[in-house]
């Protein structure tokens, strides 16, 4: 069916709250401040929001090149595949030019995982589970051989180097933000979850409950290996075990992949059903013209978000109430803004902009 499932739009817009909250209060200091339950509540957001948006970036790039690769038609193959790179080359030099402002970009990754999703639109399901498994088992290889702390500074979350030949790689594809290795494997099943028929209630349903009994499972995991060799290792401090076998987004292992991909799929079923459920709900329909405005906002939160409150000196050392109450008024603002442009534009001024560029 080539009727736009607006489930996806409802996710993106859930994804733009959560990094919005995420990115506010680690930029404010606030991660370290307020009560340890509502740390530990918003804890719970970093690395999966951002997880959502590759995600579901993956489901587009499946969706974006479905009747190509149906037909099997080679030349729409190779087209689809000219677009998606010119796609990935804007968004990786866009990304690029972005860090300086944003050092915490996922943009100039995501033209990496792009391009990669590009080689692999005919490819079958099987590979591209094996693939994300792979992505997966190749980071955790590299971790146990490289230094993954090189270039870091973790008491200030910057990093050193990045504009060498050897920092940059090092960054791009081992220990920055969103490496390459291993969430390029975010896109991977997102591509394969593009390619199921999210019309059916029956799949839409396996989505949503598959994600929570991944995630479930994942955390408990997760818990028990950290207690179990918290008390009866020696040799590993509490902070390597944590690395080792939490579900943190830094460093991402498996158990944080599956956590955060089980989030995902989870936010991502629920949508589909909410949206089903609720096709003409005038509480649906901010949602989705929000997720529909996802770039735009991405960038705004940080240069217009973020930027007016450091013109007025208030952007750090705050306290958490006020990290939330400063995002929560941000997202409203981008609710109402995406609203009013949605009944004059097609799509946003970056979504545009994207499109004009690259076809």
């Amino acid at each position: 069916m080539n009727t736009r499932i607006t489930g996806y739009d409802f996710a993106r817009a859930l994804a733009v709250f959560g990094m919005v909250i995420v990115n506010f209060n680690i930029v404010m200091g606030a991660d370290k401040a307020g009560d340890h339950w509502l740390r530990q509540l918003t804890g719970l957001l970093e690395g999966r929001a951002a997880a959502t948006f590759v995600v579901l970036a993956g489901i587009g790039l499946s969706l974006l090149t479905q009747r190509a690769r149906i037909t099997n038609d080679a030349h729409r193959i190779a087209d689809s595949r000219k677009q998606l790179i010119k796609r990935a080359v804007f968004l990786f030099g866009v990304g690029l030019c972005y860090t300086p402002i944003w050092p915490a970009d996922i943009l100039h990754f995501y033209g990496i995982y792009i391009a990669v999703g590009a080689l692999l639109l005919t490819a079958s399901n099987r590979w591209l589970w094996s693939l994300a498994f792979g992505f997966i088992a190749i980071f955790v290889v590299f971790i146990l051989i490289f230094d993954y702390e090189a270039g870091w500074n973790w008491e200030t979350l910057s990093y050193s180097g990045f504009w060498t030949a050897e920092g940059m790689v090092r960054r791009l594809f081992f220990n920055g933000f969103h490496p390459v290795f291993p969430w390029t494997a975010f896109l991977l099943i997102g591509m394969w979850l593009g390619r199921q028929d999210m019309h059916n209630p029956k799949t839409r349903r396996k989505v949503f409950f598959g994600g929570i009994a991944v995630a479930l499972f994942s955390e408990s995991a997760s818990w028990l290996l950290i207690r179990y060799f918290s008390a009866n290792v020696s040799g590993l401090d509490i902070e390597t075990v944590r690395a080792l076998f939490g579900t943190e987004a830094i460093p991402p292992m498996p158990l944080y992949l599956f956590a955060s991909g089980g989030v995902a799929t989870t936010i991502i079923g629920l949508s589909l059903m909410l949206t089903e459920r609720f096709p003409d709900a005038k509480w649906i329909k901010p949602f989705i013209t929000t997720g529909q405005l996802s770039l735009t906002l991405y960038v705004a939160h940080v240069v217009i978000g973020m930027g007016l409150l450091d013109a007025l000196g208030i952007l750090e050392n705050q306290t958490f109430p006020f990290a939330i109450g400063s995002a929560t008024i941000f997202c409203i603002c981008g609710v109402i803004f995406s609203h009013f442009w949605r009944k004059r534009f097609e799509r946003g001024p970056l979504e545009w902009g994207i499109r004009r560029i690259t076809g």
